[in-house]
C-alpha cells in the first residue's frame, strides 16, 4: 500500500487507517466478537492498513485491550495512535484536561496496550476548565519523556455522541460548491494556534466524506500550510456511503446511528442520490461506492488519511482496495456535483 507521511516528524503510515471503535463502542452490541475483531487487525496490517486509531473511552477501555492483543505480535507492522482528555459514564460523556490525569491516562494505555511507546497521542477534546495550553503542554512532557512519538488534536469527539435533537432537512451551508462558509470549526482552529506554541501538532482528526466535505474550506488547508497531518474520521459517512445500508432499516439502541439525524427513514432515503452517484463512478473502475469514497478522501491531498472504522475482516479488505483506485478529473468533477449530506445535528 501507497505511504503518506504525516506532521513535521515525517511519521509513515498507510494511505488508509483502520478504525477500531466500533470493535468495542458505538454500534451494534450483539455484532461484537473479540476474535473476529482480532481477525480484522491482522487484515488491516496485512494490507498495509498500519494506523490502527483507538481512544481509551471507547468501551470503555476494551478498544485498547483489543488493539493490545494485535499489538503483542505486530507491534513493527503497526502505527498506534490513541486518545486521552474524555471519560465515558453510564449517561454522560466528559472532559478531563488535567495535566495529572492525563499523564496517568497515558500509563495505563501502554499498559492496555501492551507497548513502551505510543506513535501518535490525540487529545480527544479540550476540557472547557482547564486551558488548553496546560493539557498540551502534559502531553509534551510525555513525548519528552520518551512514552509518545507526537501528538495530534482530534476535533470530532462530541459530534459523534451527541443526544438525539431535530434534524435539518436541507444540507448545511459550508463554503464549498458555491454555499456559504461554514463556521463549524472556528473553534478548532484557535485551539491549534494556541497549542502550536507549546509544541508542534502532528495531526488533526475530523470528520471529512463526500456528504460532510467543510472541513475542505479552512481546517484541511491549515493543515497543509503548516505540515500537519489529517485523519478523515467517518470518511464512509458512518457506513452509509458503502451502499449496503437501506432506508427505513432500524439500529439497536446502542448504535449511535440509531440517534443519528441522518439515520432516520426520511434523512436515508434523501440521501440516496448521493449514493448512487459514488455507485455511478465505480461502475466505471469496478469498485464499490465506500471504495469510491474513500478514494475521493486519499484525492483531496497527500498528507490526508482516511480512517474508516470497521470491525468485520471483509469490510477491511475491501477499503484497503480502494488505495488502488486512482479518480480520473471526470470523477472528481462529477462527485463534486453530487447533493450535500441532508440532516444535521443542529
Amino acid at each position: 500500500m501507497e505511504r503518506r507521511t504525516i506532521g513535521a516528524a515525517a511519521l509513515e503510515v498507510g494511505a488508509i487507517g483502520l478504525g477500531c471503535m466500533p470493535m468495542s463502542w458505538g454500534y451494534t452490541e450483539s455484532q461484537r466478537s473479540g476474535e473476529g475483531s482480532l481477525r480484522t487487525l491482522h487484515a488491516a496490517l496485512d494490507r498495509g492498513c498500519s494506523l490502527l486509531d483507538t481512544a481509551d473511552m471507547y468501551g470503555p477501555f476494551t478498544n485498547e485491550l483489543l488493539v493490545g492483543r494485535a499489538l503483542k505480535v505486530r507491534r513493527q507492522d503497526a502505527f498506534v495512535s490513541t486518545k486521552c482528555g474524555l471519560l465515558a459514564g453510564d449517561q454522560h460523556i466528559v472532559a478531563n484536561g488535567r495535566p495529572g490525569y492525563i499523564k496517568r491516562a497515558c500509563d495505563a494505555s501502554l499498559r492496555r496496550l501492551q507497548t513502551d511507546r505510543i506513535d501518535l497521542y490525540q487529545l480527544h477534546r479540550a476540557d472547557p476548565e482547564v486551558p488548553i495550553e496546560e493539557t498540551w503542554g502534559a502531553m509534551a512532557e510525555l513525548v519528552a519523556a520518551g512514552k509518545v512519538r507526537s501528538l495530534g488534536l482530534c476535533a470530532v469527539g462530541a459530534r459523534a455522541v451527541r443526544p438525539p435533537r431535530t434534524a435539518r432537512t436541507e444540507p448545511r451551508a459550508a463554503g464549498v460548491r458555491g454555499r456559504p462558509r461554514s463556521r463549524m470549526h472556528d473553534g478548532t482552529l484557535r485551539q491549534l494556534e494556541r497549542i502550536q506554541q507549546v509544541f508542534p501538532v502532528s495531526s488533526v482528526q475530523a470528520e471529512l466524506s463526500v456528504w460532510s466535505p467543510e472541513a475542505l474550506e479552512e481546517l484541511l488547508p491549515w493543515c497543509e500550510s503548516r505540515g500537519v497531518g489529517f485523519l478523515a474520521a467517518m470518511p464512509l459517512g458512518n457506513g452509509y456511503l458503502t451502499g449496503t445500508l437501506t432506508p427505513g432499516q432500524g439500529f439497536e439502541p446502542e448504535d449511535i446511528r440509531a440517534r443519528h439525524p441522518r439515520f432516520t427513514a426520511e434523512m436515508m432515503a434523501a440521501n440516496q442520490p448521493v449514493v448512487a452517484g459514488l455507485r455511478r463512478v465505480g461502475a466505471r473502475h469496478g469498485a464499490t461506492p465506500g471504495q469510491v469514497a474513500l478514494a475521493w478522501v486519499l484525492a483531496q491531498g497527500r498528507h490526508v488519511v482516511p480512517v474508516p472504522g470497521t470491525k468485520k475482516e471483509r469490510w477491511a479488505a475491501q477499503n484497503a482496495k480502494a488505495a488502488e483506485l486512482m479518480l480520473t478529473q471526470e470523477d472528481l468533477r462529477e462527485i463534486a456535483l453530487l447533493p450535500r449530506g441532508r440532516g444535521s445535528w443542529d
